[in-house]
């Protein structure tokens, strides 16, 4: 078998199957039907390169988005306003599917502003379209949306031969310690609170950082909240509120955070207050939540504790998960069987696509696999699926090949079966391992430009658009 060749600027994608066959131009009978699962800027590229496959395809989307952030402002929410469901992720999905209008534009800068401290000289463009604390809570492969897929899974696992160097003894309920589960942001089984950690370490920096540019939110460590009970809520966001002794309690809120708080306490229906918050920025689709409350995140993680590199430690919540710099051996949710999203559900069971990636595979797209119910619906769902791979490692599947990536997927939900594997020519490295991957799950392996082209691993709205096409149109 010999390897595809890199793609180059502008050509076409290169199935490694064969021709990439014939499509419908999306207008001669009804719209394409798109799910797109993920989270954060992962979801947001996939978003927008489904936009850009107008006017080619007319295509119906509807992104589902998981709901298990802990970080920054979705933390912060989440610990003192018991937020129903963590903002940001749901405000970056309807920012990205916003109309181009200018009052829709407008509305888009609106939400996506964050506020900084008073007193900060720049404090009006603070935030902005970059979303500062987002990027600072979610890992740094994945404020690009190329946070690779990872497939990490127990021993014996698929993903396990793939990656000889990483060690899996413990199984998806293996549990370094009994007892209760711990509030999100902490580390069970880890060095006693003496004992040098990496949480201990990126709270240090992250402080440090603070006292030189105080308006811009960090992430939280994973260390408890000082004088909370809801341990590691967006802690350090909410200490970096504080610097200078003026407590700000607005300072690294994104607006676009509050209002969709807002609309969730107007209105109780999750559902409801997403909609009329797509109403304002025009927005080219549907978000809806994976489920209809928020979920916390746990990983069973081999070396989570730098002072034991060889103990398997239980990590809790989102970000700290997002950041370990140990190896994920088992993923959780907790609750384990949340109630799913309704009319998520009903959009699977009536799709013609189901999109997963790119995004943080263990904290943006394999969370989807875990709610029973959603699992149900992905495996009982007439719609091909689609796997867009990531361009480039973050801490969470930091030393795991592209095909473990695929191998995690089948490892969280066996049933999956996947029609297309979409990655970059030049940055999947060699495909052939990829293409047998793709191969164990029923998928051809798609090779195509989709990469920035000033070489960083940032997916290109345009070039995403481009490689998906001929995918989502092609005939039955």
């Amino acid at each position: 078998m010999t390897a595809a060749q890199p793609a180059g600027p502008g050509s076409e994608p290169v199935e490694r199957n064969g021709a990439t066959g014939g499509f419908s131009d999306g207008k001669s009978g009804r719209p394409i039907k798109v799910v797109a699962f993920g989270g954060g800027h992962g979801l947001a590229a996939s978003l927008r390169g489904l936009l850009h496959c107008a006017p080619a395809l007319e295509l119906d989307i509807t992104a589902v988005v998981t709901v298990g952030d802990n970080g920054g402002s979705s933390g912060r929410l989440r610990a003192e306003r018991d937020a129903q469901l963590p903002p940001g992720d749901l405000r970056m999905a309807l920012t990205a599917l916003a109309g181009d209008e200018p009052g829709h534009q407008r509305m888009v800068a609106l939400m996506q502003h964050r506020f900084a401290l008073v007193g900060k000289p720049d404090r009006r463009g603070a935030g902005g379209s970059t979303a500062a604390a987002d990027l600072a809570a979610s890992p740094a492969a994945g404020a690009t949306g190329t946070d690779p897929p990872a497939g990490a899974g127990p021993a014996g696992s698929p993903a396990a031969g793939l990656n000889p160097a990483a060690s899996r003894t413990a199984g998806p309920a293996a549990h370094s310690d009994a007892g209760a589960v711990p509030t999100d942001g902490t580390v069970r089984g880890a060095a006693s609170p003496g004992a040098p950690s990496a949480a201990t370490g990126a709270e240090q920096a992250a402080m440090a950082e603070a006292d030189a540019d105080a308006g811009r939110a960090a992430p939280d460590t994973g260390r408890a909240a000082e004088g909370g009970d809801k341990v590691g809520w967006g802690n350090v966001d909410r200490r970096i509120a504080s610097v200078g002794g003026k407590h700000d309690p607005l300072a690294g809120h994104a607006v676009g955070n509050l209002l969709l708080l807002g609309l969730l306490e107007l209105l109780g229906d999750p559902v409801q207050a997403i909609e009329q918050a797509a109403d304002m920025v025009g927005a080219r689709g549907r978000v809806l939540p994976m489920a209809s409350h928020a979920v916390g995140i746990e990983a069973d993680v081999r070396g989570g504790d730098p002072a034991r590199p060889d103990d398997v430690v239980t990590v809790c919540g989102q970000h700290a998960v997002a950041i370990t710099t140990g190896h994920v051996e088992a993923l959780r949710i907790v609750p384990s069987s949340p109630p799913a999203c309704q009319p998520a559900v009903a959009a699977i069971a009536e799709a013609d696509w189901l999109i997963f990636g790119p995004g943080s595979w263990y904290t943006s797209v394999l969370p989807h696999l875990l709610v029973p119910e959603l699992a149900e619906a992905i495996v009982a769902s007439p719609a091909r699926r689609l796997v867009t791979l990531n361009l480039a490692a973050d801490n969470e599947t930091l030393g795991l090949s592209v095909a473990d990536h695929l191998a995690a997927l089948h490892w969280y939900l066996p049933r999956l079966r996947v029609d297309t594997v979409l990655a970059d020519a030049k940055w999947v490295g060699e495909p052939d391992p990829v293409h047998r991957a793709a191969e164990a799950l029923g998928a051809r392996l798609v090779l195509a430009p989709l990469a920035v082209a000033d070489g960083s691993p940032k997916h290109d709205p345009e070039s995403l658009g481009t490689a998906l096409v001929p995918v989502l149109g092609s005939d039955r």
